[in-house]
């Protein structure tokens, strides 16, 4: 029998772990054959690849994101090829299995609820008749149009799992993808939105496999390894292990990334990190989702955000570890003002990246069980978002939309920090103001329509502040331009001011650096900058804030003078404020 194992990836970049850990599981019994696909990917191009590994049992790993392009293809599948065994497996269809068995009772032969390595291989040895299929656990299938579960399977033990990475057919594709790691599985919360707190208390791998894995997969050219532990820290002797090993063993280049619970984490270990991990290798991802008392105790969450504070603050000034920083909008009892003072306490911590996500009904959870209780509408199609509960209205929900389309554009870009930084700390009344008033903005003026180019990022806040006044608008500009620049390697050929210095000022303003290279900064005056690249390189133009003083105070004073940028061959840009009353003919 050929065994095809499939999936739907969100993008190309992924890999999913759930088929590799059944492939490897199943072996040497079975060799099933693995098959990755991503949800842009065209139906019929799908089933057409499937249709020529001729599979005798095909499995799909099903998620919130990918399961209605799977329904597509399964069912033209069994157009095609209707001999074809098709297994459901993965957290989307493994609850309210009634619902998914009647809904594709001419589509789908079987469903594995939970965890799937035994279940599948014992599925497998039935249909080679080898067992009867009552000795086959974990399972849910339609019998003369009724639905039959079988008693979970007898977890597995982790500590002797064979390893999902060391498929020959894997070795072309790991320096594209990212590598997921799993160190545990479970979850030592109890959170109503997140099917972790389903399965009860937290089970290892074997610590030495799971290194060899590491060690593995760097040596095979993976760049970014995920690690998908739910609380990757829960045990800190374990943790630091881990960390221990990945500063010691770490090739240059890749990035081990952790979902971390940052209220739990010990000063000592966050200082153990700042004094040993190299920049760039550790990237830390925190769930807040709310720093609401009442939503935290309505949803069993127990959060200590002091706590969360002093990590993230922690982290941030060791200068090592991005952290990416999620809150979720919609969680029980929190209104509008609730998660604007949720998302203004977490930018605060002003994280490298923090995402505003919408609260989803995942099967299987408290919420979802709980949706009436809390006057919860939503879509009932996967990713089954809310769009409105008892608090918080679907005006309120598309404000918040507003604001989560900004902060993706403006903030988790970092294209435009100084800005930022200046708007939501003396123009705006809190951060979140700033992000919704624009939001609001953008989509009145259509622009959430069409696409855009870098410059008119810049042109559109301009658009926004002149619009909405009481705004010095030489300050917002020279910002602007700063943000600009700072990014850019050579000097614009199309730049989007306005205000750009007469050429003949230009060139005497220029003609006092070349003579007095020190108005430009000692450090300028020992690049040795020739007189023809001075003119070359060099961009000028009217600024109105003190260099200076931004960059060694982060404070915004307006100053009159000029921006000047030297575009130097081997590295950033360099930037020096000249001041009026450095001239010698002003």
């Amino acid at each position: 029998m050929n065994i095809v194992l499939a999936t739907l990836n969100a993008k190309y970049i992924h890999t999913n772990l759930a088929i590799r850990y059944l492939k490897a599981y199943a072996q040497p019994d079975f060799n099933p054959v693995l098959a990755e696909y991503t949800i842009k990917d065209p139906t019929f191009n799908i089933v057409s690849d499937l249709y020529r590994k001729s599979p005798d049992i095909l499995g799909f790993s099903c998620y919130i994101w990918n399961i209605e392009e799977t329904i597509k293809v399964i069912q033209m599948v069994k157009k095609v090829s209707p001999h074809t065994k098709i297994v459901l497996g993965g957290p989307e269809v493994s609850y309210d299995v009634h619902v998914w068995l009647k809904r594709l009772k001419e589509d789908v032969d079987c469903i594995i609820m939970g965890e799937g390595e035994h279940s599948f291989k014992q599925l497998l040895h039935y249909y080679h008749g080898q067992i009867p299929l009552s000795e086959v656990p974990g399972i849910a299938f339609l019998k003369e149009d009724k639905v039959e579960i079988h008693q979970a399977a007898q977890k597995v033990d982790l500590r002797e799992m064979p390893s999902p990475y060391r498929f020959e057919e894997d070795l072309p594709h790991l320096s594209k993808r990212i590598a997921y790691i799993e160190t545990s599985r479970g979850c030592p919360f109890n959170c109503q939105f997140c099917l972790s707190s389903i399965e009860v208390g937290v089970r290892y791998f074997n610590r030495e496999k799971i290194k060899e894995d590491i060690r593995y997969l760097m040596n095979n050219g993976v760049r970014t390894i995920k690690f998908v532990d739910r609380t990757f820290n829960i045990s800190r002797s374990y943790a630091m292990e881990m960390f221990q090993f990945l500063i010691d063993e770490h090739q240059e280049g890749v990035v081990f990334q952790f979902e971390i619970t940052a209220d739990i984490m010990r000063p000592e270990v966050i200082q153990f990190l700042n004094d040993n991990a190299p920049k760039g290798l550790f990237r830390f991802e925190i769930g807040v989702q709310s720093t609401n008392d009442l939503t935290n105790d309505l949803v069993k969450r127990r959060q200590n955000f002091s706590k969360l504070t002093r990590t993230v603050t922690m982290v941030k000034e060791g200068g090592k570890i991005d952290q990416h920083l999620d809150l979720i909008a919609g969680l029980p009892e929190e209104d509008y003002h609730s998660f604007r003072q949720t998302f203004n306490d977490v930018f605060a911590l002003r994280p490298e990246e923090l995402q505003l996500g919408f609260l989803k009904l995942l099967r299987g959870t408290g919420l979802r069980l709980q949706a009436k209780q809390y006057g919860y509408d939503y879509v009932d199609v996967a990713p089954y978002e809310i769009v409105a509960n008892n608090v918080l209205s679907f005006d309120d929900m598309l404000r918040i939309k507003q604001t989560e389309d900004i902060l993706e554009k403006y903030w988790n870009d970092h294209r435009i920090d100084y800005t930022i930084d200046y708007l939501v700390s003396s123009v705006f009344e809190t951060p979140f103001d700033f992000f919704q008033e624009f939001g609001t903005y953008w989509d009145n003026q259509g622009w959430s329509r069409i696409g855009h180019q870098l410059e008119d990022l810049f042109l559109r806040l301009i658009a926004f502040l002149e619009q909405r006044g009481n705004v010095n608008m030489n300050i917002i500009v020279s910002l602007l331009q700063l943000d600009y620049l700072k990014a850019q390697r050579f000097q614009p050929r199309k730049p989007w001011w306005k205000n750009q210095l007469p050429e003949i000022k230009s060139k005497d303003i220029l003609k006092e650096i070349r003579l007095h290279p020190e108005m430009a900064g000692s450090a300028f005056a020992q690049f040795n900058v020739g007189e023809k690249e001075l003119y070359k390189h060099t961009l000028l133009l009217p600024f109105y804030i003190d260099l200076d003083l931004l960059n060694n105070n982060n404070e915004v004073k307006e100053c009159n003078g000029y921006l000047m940028t030297y575009f130097r061959k081997d590295g950033a840009p360099y930037f020096a404020f000249i001041r009026e009353e450095q001239m010698a003919y002003s």
